[in-house]
């Protein structure tokens, strides 16, 4: 084999050409490497954060269940209004046992299906959801709550 001035190559040269090509590969991989292990300490870090979020909840749930709970008062049913038209219309939910329409309820009250009755009832419908006595499961449609 012969150089490109037509002598025989430099053994030193030719040797010092491989060793820079190891020490380049080398290098690479060494970067590559290195990137992995960033990598994966970075994901490492992260697992470890979660594990310690988990053992945070567990020594405060196991906190919260020896402590003595505090006696608790049974809820008072919502208070119903006073006006004897709210009794009816309990009542009538009462016997229905299902789900009504404002324009339902007001015929089952014998009260007169004008626009403006139809409406008042659904106020009045409305007053007693947001008492949460009753409860308006889709617009307009109105039912007892279950205990």
């Amino acid at each position: 084999m012969t150089g490109p001035d037509g002598h025989p190559p430099d053994p030193g040269s030719w040797l010092l050409d491989r060793i820079d090509a190891r020490e380049h590969f080398l290098t690479c991989q060494i970067e590559q490497t290195q990137a992995e292990i960033d990598t994966l300490t970075t994901r490492l870090s992260e697992l470890s954060e979660q594990v310690e979020h988990l053992r945070i909840s567990r020594k405060t749930l196991i906190s919260l269940a020896e402590e003595d709970p505090a006696p608790t008062e049974p809820l008072a049913p919502p208070a119903v209004p006073d006006h004897p038209a709210y009794q009816q219309i309990l009542t009538v939910f009462g016997e229905a046992g299902g789900s009504l329409r404002a324009r339902d309820l007001a015929m089952a009250l014998d009260l007169p299906l004008t626009r403006n009755d139809i409406q008042n009832l659904r106020a009045k419908l409305k007053r007693l959801v947001s008492r949460g006595i009753l409860a308006e499961t889709e617009p307009g449609l109105f039912t007892q709550p279950r205990p």
